[in-house]
């Protein structure tokens, strides 16, 4: 039996702050944005070349849960992607050399926080 990781929820305080976060600012692509009712609205957003999303809503979740740790975005230049963020004015760590993985490390305004990996090979 196949089992996929596909959406991961992430807590957030203010829906559209982070829609804009993801996407202007670091590229994820826009899968979904609705209002279903009841005053419900989910936001589903794609990192390119992911088959795993997150999600973002309101009615979806506790926006006072705690925060997702250190998901992991694998590239192939750390170096790059770090660059790429920075220039959409986002605050990502130096980059670290760990022994055969690189790592910078970034969050979003709501404080679930992301790593940059990349694999030596």
């Amino acid at each position: 039996m196949d089992m996929r990781l596909e959406l991961v929820p992430l807590p957030t305080y203010d829906v559209e702050r982070s829609k804009g976060f993801y996407v202007d600012r670091v590229g994820f692509h826009l899968d979904h944005d609705v209002e279903p009712g009841n005053g419900m609205r989910i936001v589903q957003l794609t990192p390119p070349g992911s088959a795993c999303s997150i999600v973002v809503g309101v009615g979806i979740g506790d926006p006072d849960a705690p925060r997702v740790l250190n998901l992991h975005l694998v590239v192939d230049d750390v170096e790059e992607a770090r660059g790429l963020l920075v220039d959409k004015n986002v605050e990502v760590s130096e980059v670290s050399d760990m022994g055969g993985v690189k790592y910078a490390f970034f969050s979003d305004p709501d404080g679930n926080s992301w790593a940059l990996q990349q694999l030596l090979r």
